[in-house]
């Protein structure tokens, strides 16, 4: 990935996000996410989507759902750049927990495990662990996660 490029731009080169870029582009969110921004993206991989119930990327990715699968995505998105540093600091200043609204209006919830590693929770009780994080883009950063994060139903 290129900090020169793009959010998009650069997930569309990346083999690890196919699916999220599929996902983005049939709920019509490209040139949102190509926008000046910042924005923070918790970008789950091609694994975490296969890790979801048999046929729900599929279902998702059809036009009667392109609303469902909007607010999904949204739901991964925070507006401005938060780097790990920040996310860090934020979750110490809130004794452990910090708490992140996203684009899809929800909640996220940050914490750190006992060697420092950052997880998102979703409002639900899913969780996902930072893999890597900081990859940063012309208008934003990527956290790349492990697993999708979904929105109260």
């Amino acid at each position: 990935m290129y900090p020169t490029k793009n959010i998009v731009e650069n997930a569309i080169n990346s083999k690890d996000h196919t699916t999220l870029v599929a996902a983005v582009q049939a709920a019509g969110l490209v040139d949102a996410l190509m926008g000046a921004g910042p924005f923070t993206v918790f970008a789950p991989t091609n694994a975490a989507f296969e890790m979801l119930p048999a046929g729900t990327v599929n279902n998702l990715l059809k036009p009667e759902n392109k609303a469902t699968l909007q607010t999904v995505l949204k739901y991964h998105v925070v507006s401005g750049k938060w780097n790990a540093e920040s996310l860090v600091k934020m979750i110490k200043e809130n004794n452990g927990k910090a708490t992140i609204t996203t684009l899809a209006g929800g909640k996220l919830y940050a914490s750190l495990d006992d060697k420092g590693g950052v997880w998102i929770w979703d409002e639900n009780g899913g969780k996902a662990m930072v893999t890597i994080a900081n990859v940063n883009q012309s208008n934003g950063v990527i956290h790349v996660v492990d697993h999708v994060l979904l929105p109260k139903s």
